[in-house]
């Protein structure tokens, strides 16, 4: 088949950790042909979805990891698969980009769906969860979110929009710095803010699940750093083998079946104690520690999934 990926800049992923990689890697050993393209480059001309890229060919030695043949357009409905996976910020650029893809339909499988992905952003899907997920409330309004925290005490704040931990606080009890985030956010950003409240479980790791074509096929656990509450890898925390939990099998049952349903065929969730917190379809990460931890070729299962849709 014909792989294109839309992703961040090739040349500079760590081969050891970047999610894409392994499932480019993982294609090209199964015989695929794999193309690359940046976001900036994709294009809608006259009808036609096109990008502007390179056919590459990987192998795993860092630093000569991708050779990339000459710059060429293509037409992406020529293609059998398109990867949607660069990293947010899920801004209008990003937003603009699954608006284009989702042109492509149905001529090509574009990786996860580009509408549902667009619909179903990390922090917004949980919403139809609220059984599944610590107290939370979304808003701009200071008001809102000061009598969230005056109910709950403890809570994080952090952009609706971001990732990779960025931007993300604790406000405990004594904390009087609210307002003056508020101001800080507000005063860049017109988007909303999401307030969590706080789960003291973290300290024992953020448990990344990773599910493919909505059935789980394990975990990692991502540890904070000595002095930190965010456990994001991005910002230092450190993964670690763990099992999957009754509980987190019960949160994989009840979100699995939409998460099939609606195309999104690579997914990683985010679970604290017994709590979800995201459902991340954007570019989510960890196979690569996954496969290490348990052994399991966790990029095979991806393609085995996409082969079986196409066919």
């Amino acid at each position: 088949m014909k792989i294109a990926f839309q992703m961040d800049p090739i040349a500079s992923v760590d081969i050891n950790a970047d999610s894409s990689f392994r499932i480019a890697e993982e294609a090209q050993a199964r015989g695929h042909e794999l193309f690359y393209y940046s976001p900036d480059h994709l294009a809608y001309e006259e009808g036609e979805i096109t990008a502007v890229g390179q056919f590459m060919t990987l192998r795993r030695e860092q630093g000569n990891h991708v050779d990339l043949g000459p710059v060429t357009r293509v037409n992406l409905k020529d293609f059998d698969v398109v990867w949607l996976r660069q990293d947010p910020p899920f801004d209008m650029h990003y937003i603009t980009s699954t608006h284009l893809l989702d042109r492509l339909k149905p001529d090509t499988l574009v990786v996860n769906d580009p509408f549902w992905v667009r619909n179903y952003p990390e922090k917004l899907l949980v919403l139809d969860f609220p059984d599944l997920t610590p107290p939370t409330t979304i808003a701009r309004n200071l008001d809102t979110i000061k009598a969230f925290k005056e109910k709950h005490g403890d809570v994080i704040l952090k952009p609706l929009y971001g990732n990779g931990g960025a931007g993300v606080f604790r406000l405990d009890a004594n904390d009087r710095n609210l307002t003056s985030l508020h101001e800080l956010f507000t005063g860049f950003s017109r988007e909303p803010l999401i307030v969590q409240k706080f789960l003291p479980d973290v300290s024992n790791g953020d448990k990344r699940v990773i599910l493919v074509d909505g059935e789980p096929v394990g975990a990692i656990n991502r540890v904070p750093a000595a002095g930190e509450t965010r456990s994001n890898m991005h910002v230092g925390g450190r993964p670690e083998k763990i099992g999957l939990t009754e509980r987190d099998l019960e949160i994989c049952a009840a979100i699995g079946p939409l998460l099939k349903e609606k195309g999104q065929v690579f997914v990683g969730i985010d679970v604290i104690g017994d709590y979800l917190t995201e459902i991340n379809v954007t570019s989510p990460t960890g196979i690569q520690e996954l496969e290490r931890f348990d052994g399991v070729n966790i990029a095979e299962k991806i393609w085995l999934a996409i082969e079986a849709k196409l066919a």
